[in-house]
């Protein structure tokens, strides 16, 4: 059973010619909120479950939650 549920990589062509990371342009905002989150040390910064039970359904990643949250904000 894996730790996180884990999303479709973005990069992964689909039936269309076209994959999702085609669709986001290079100056968009999202690329940079990602860059930021994958560089943080979660762990070190207080976030809890970055470690997850190992019974139960697997949580989101707390990166991706939070990438997320703070793309909602811009």
């Amino acid at each position: 059973m894996k730790r996180f549920v884990e999303g479709e990589d973005r990069r992964q062509t689909t039936l269309l010619p076209d994959c999702l990371d085609d669709d986001v342009t290079e100056d968009n905002p999202v690329r940079i909120v990602e860059a930021f989150i994958d560089e943080l040390d979660l762990a070190a910064l207080g976030f809890a479950g970055i470690v997850p039970e190992v019974t139960g359904r697997p949580a989101y990643h707390p990166a991706t939650l939070l990438k997320i949250y703070i793309y909602g904000y811009l």
